[in-house]
């Protein structure tokens, strides 16, 4: 009895392991993706703010939800689509950026009174915070490290002394191409977990 008792925890482990490691390579799978297309991830953030609208008038109106919880909702919804009007470049110091966060806050913290007042199941609740509370977020979330890789547009006149310096001449001049922080993170735990091998000769 004892070593079947060892075996489900060891197992239960290794699970966590695979789960983990899952979770990771697709993190770093999609914000490959997200780097790489960036006017279609600005669309498709535009298209589930606009779903994650209608789910928050279809839970008011079929299911009775509290006028707070889809005020909150709606209006959260509409800072974020104010977050894509500059998108893929956030600034983490904007206002708006700020605010989107705070009503994350606000969101989970009124989620969880009225959730806490009226029974629901778990697979309700599970549901009502993915779709309408964690989706978009983490998307945006993910989609930060998008901006650093784009090519600019504009040369500053004081960067740019000579008339004839073009803009992808200026780019290419800046130095190594940065890499961002997420993806940095991400490529750092690959690393760790599978180190690449080195070639003899």
């Amino acid at each position: 009895m004892w070593f079947l008792y060892i075996l489900t925890w060891l197992s239960l482990a290794v699970q966590i392991l695979f789960v983990t490691l899952s979770i990771a390579a697709a993190l770093y799978y999609l914000a490959e993706i997200i780097e790489e297309y960036t006017v279609l991830t600005r669309k498709v953030l535009k298209n589930m703010l606009l779903v994650s609208c209608a789910i928050y008038a279809g839970l008011w109106i079929f299911e009775g939800f509290p006028f707070t919880i889809i005020l909150v909702g709606l209006f959260t919804n509409a800072v974020e689509i104010a977050l894509l009007r500059n998108f893929p470049f956030i600034e983490l110091t904007s206002p708006t950026f700020i605010l989107t966060v705070l009503l994350v806050f606000v969101n989970h913290y009124l989620a969880f009174k009225y959730f806490n007042e009226v029974y629901h199941s778990f697979a309700e609740i599970l549901s009502y915070f993915t779709l309408c509370l964690w989706l978009i977020p983490f998307t945006f979330f993910i989609s930060l490290s998008a901006g650093d890789n784009v090519l600019p547009s504009t040369v500053q006149p004081l960067l740019s002394p000579n008339p004839d310096h073009d803009v992808l001449s200026h780019y290419m001049t800046k130095g190594k191409k940065k890499r961002s922080v997420l993806l940095t993170i991400f490529e750092n735990c690959k690393d760790f977990v599978m180190p690449s091998r080195t070639k003899r000769f």
